[in-house]
């Protein structure tokens, strides 16, 4: 049986597996009620090397390969706080990638390093309040003005956005051009004319920080721009591909530890003189669910890699056929997930629509997994492209 996993990356996959269970998981009720975590846990995280297993030791991280990601991915979510798990991957798989691409020696250790080792909190700057999933559709403008660029417009449903110390954002710097005119740039929050103008408040994911940003004015250096001008939309759709793949690994091993305590609350339960995981309706329904799980975990290690041979060993670009078949992975476990969360919502009865019960919150929160990194129909009208259809 093919094996992915080394007995190195399942020495990593125990470190991540305690750092969730001891360190994280006795917080997250009281971070859940904050609706913030601690920097702290970004310090601890790189100091235990969680965040950079997966990157090149030259820029800060450890030299492994992409399945260090997905088991660090796999693991998190058993700190009990989605927040908590998205604000980590968000540092680590989101904001930090391209920096690692298309970064200088002086851009890497200024920001990659640092973001890796969790002394600076990263953020990535996409969405705006008249473009989510439309990247092409961004209003937020870069001008050259001598040696800066200034850049104006607003940013929204920013992750790490209140306390970032940088933002890897995208902003037109050739608006005629549209998508084709979008350029990268790092911009650390302590430059004048950036400014948080609010902390959204969320239905979920509440111990993650997400934040309405503006840029007026906003001078940033030339040594600052990411890679070259007028090409961020083909660094963004390499991006997201990390983005979606990492955000599918994690939200599918959510919806097996969702059915692992379920039936656990199902073996305790009682209705009618015995335990409601005897009730032959709910058997067959977990048995569906959970082999819908595994199918949709084969399906997505198809992907990973993929994605590994290409990025990785092969040091090239993704391939149209992986992306392709990430989108693919992103929609099945969006859908797949959503299902399970209500199932075992349902199972729980009332219980399950009290707070204090996991699977309120591990419903609540696995919603956004069909909207964040581009939504479901947009995956779906992408994909019709692709295929010609």
């Amino acid at each position: 049986m093919w094996q992915p996993f080394t007995e190195e990356h399942e020495q990593f996959r125990k470190l991540v597996r305690d750092f969730a269970e001891k360190e994280l998981a006795p917080k997250a009720e009281e971070w859940e009620e904050a609706e913030l975590f601690p920097n702290e846990v970004f310090r601890r995280a790189g100091e235990l090397g969680i965040l950079g297993a997966h990157y090149p030791e030259a820029h800060g991280g450890s030299g492994g390969d992409y399945w260090y990601s997905v088991a660090k991915a796999e693991e998190l979510p058993r700190c009990r706080s989605a927040g908590v798990t998205m604000g980590l991957l968000v540092q680590s798989d989101m904001a930090t990638p391209v920096i690692g691409d298309l970064g200088t020696k002086e851009q890497i250790d200024e920001f990659l390093a640092p973001a890796l080792a969790g002394e600076k909190v990263a953020a990535l700057g996409i969405s705006e309040p008249g473009a989510g999933s439309d990247v092409a559709g961004i209003r937020t403008h870069a001008r050259k003005d001598g040696d800066d660029y200034v850049l104006n417009g607003q940013k929204t449903f920013i992750t790490n956005g209140t306390r970032a110390d940088f933002v890897t954002l995208l902003a037109k710097t050739l608006p005629e051009r549209g998508a084709y005119g979008c350029s990268f740039f790092l911009v650390p929050t302590n430059l004048a004319g950036f400014s948080v103008a609010r902390k959204l408040k969320k239905i979920g994911n509440k111990a993650s920080d997400t934040a309405e940003l503006f840029l007026e004015d906003l001078r940033v250096p030339k040594r600052y721009l990411l890679g070259e001008e007028n090409q961020g939309f083909m660094y963004l759709m390499q991006n997201f591909q990390s983005e979606r793949l990492i955000g599918s690994a994690s939200a599918l091993m959510g919806a097996f530890y969702a059915l692992e305590f379920s039936v656990a609350y199902g073996r305790e339960r009682t209705a009618f003189g015995k335990p409601i995981i005897k009730r032959e309706v709910w058997q067959h329904k977990f048995v569906d669910l959970y082999t819908k799980c595994e199918a949709a975990k084969a399906f997505v290690y198809k992907c990973v890699d993929r994605y590994n041979d290409e990025r990785y060993v092969k040091q090239e670009q993704v391939s149209l056929e992986t992306v392709k078949l990430i989108s693919m992975a992103k929609i099945l476990v969006g859908d797949l997930v959503s299902e399970v969360m209500d199932s075992c919502l349902q199972f729980h009865g009332g219980w399950g629509y009290i707070e204090e019960y996991p699977i309120a919150r591990a419903w609540r929160d696995a919603r956004l997994f069909r909207i964040g990194g581009g939504t479901s129909e947009t995956m779906r009208y992408y994909l019709a492209k692709l295929m010609g259809l």
